[in-house]
């Protein structure tokens, strides 16, 4: 725990992107291998955070949100459905110039949340985690270092000298409303119940990753029947990321890892190439809707969903287009993309078996 607390803080200190998963995840990593036997994380304390992340995104999923991506869900659905295609092909790539298998490179170049790809990476015996995480993770890092060097450069023709005090303005309203501890109660403890029993009940039903997409269902169904979603404090979204984190950390085993330098050499090229298709698949939606390229770009950026938002707002950014297109990647990768992928396992075992056969 106290590994956790200090990489947590150490990230947090950086301003490096999801500190309080990342930073437990590389300490607990680090100690694990430096001091073997000494470190464990119970799977139960794991699960606890994974039903807490999934409320905060139940809580996302309010009606508002999704009748105003029902207006544009078309496009939405278009964009992130060319850009998974996209994501597809860069991992086809790569299985053909590294020892990976196609589906291990596939989970890890989605761009989705780190933990729901984990946690479908683990509930499969034939993919390898530690080169899921390693993709998704340096994935993360490039584009959250890059894409603000693309916005603020002025080489790239993105950044506009006049900077809007609305940033200001929402930052202070942000503030105002930030959640607070008085706030959970009454609503708090039965969407705790509620979100429990949907994971329980999910895990029974083989849900993919039950312990998010369940919590995620219920808190935004109760949102549906009038029951206020109190937001959490930021301490308790910090702890549950570092109960993630930790047991990721404890997971990994990059002795494993062959060719360790070569690996996270692809893993950055990918990340590249991902980046150079979100800003060509920016530019189509600047064809398609009265957009600033530079609000096109924070809106398919593959990645970092809080860090586009607080650029948006810094280079007075569409804030709605940007937070609609990414909260729909997210959502639609959340459920749709679990499924599919559980079924292409499927049938790549049952082909396995056939010419085993």
């Amino acid at each position: 725990m106290l590994s956790a607390l200090l990489g947590g803080m150490i990230f947090h200190i950086l301003s490096l992107p999801i500190p309080w998963m990342l930073g437990p995840m590389f300490a607990v990593l680090i100690g694990s291998k430096l001091w073997p036997g000494r470190y464990m994380w119970p799977g139960t304390i794991r699960n606890a955070g994974m039903i807490t992340v999934g409320y905060t995104i139940g809580l996302a999923m309010t009606a508002t949100a999704l009748h105003e991506m029902s207006i544009h869900l078309p496009i939405m659905l278009l964009l992130t459905l060319l850009l998974l295609f996209f994501c597809a092909g860069i991992a086809f790539l790569v299985s053909l110039v590294s020892n990976y298998n196609y589906m291990t490179l596939l989970i890890g170049s989605i761009p989705g949340g780190l933990s729901q790809m984990v946690a479908l990476a683990e509930e499969s015996d034939d993919i390898d985690m530690t080169v899921v995480t390693v993709i998704q993770v340096v994935r993360l890092m490039v584009i959250v270092v890059s894409i603000p060097f693309l916005i603020f450069n002025p080489y790239t023709g993105l950044s506009d000298p006049v900077v809007t005090e609305m940033a200001g303005a929402l930052g202070n309203a942000g503030a105002a409303a930030a959640a607070t501890w008085s706030n959970l109660l009454p609503d708090l403890p039965v969407y705790a119940v509620v979100c429990t029993l949907c994971a329980w009940l999910g895990q029974k039903l083989r849900i993919p990753t039950a312990y998010l997409l369940g919590p995620a269902i219920g808190a935004s169904v109760l949102q549906m029947l009038g029951v206020h979603g109190p937001a959490l404090p930021s301490t308790l979204v910090n702890a549950a990321q570092l109960a993630i984190g930790s047991y990721v950390g404890m997971l990994l085993k990059p002795e494993q890892l062959p060719h360790k330098m070569r690996t996270i050499g692809l893993a950055v090229g990918s990340a590249i190439i991902l980046i150079a298709g979100a800003w060509g698949f920016s530019s189509l939606l600047t064809l398609i809707q009265p957009v600033s390229m530079t609000t096109a770009l924070l809106a398919l950026a593959p990645g970092g969903m809080d860090q586009m938002g607080i650029i948006a707002h810094e280079v007075g950014g569409d804030l709605s287009i940007v937070a609609g297109y990414q909260l729909f990647r997210l959502l639609f990768i959340f459920f749709a993309v679990p499924p599919v992928m559980k079924m292409l396992l499927r049938l790549r075992r049952s082909r396995r078996g056939k010419s085993v056969s």
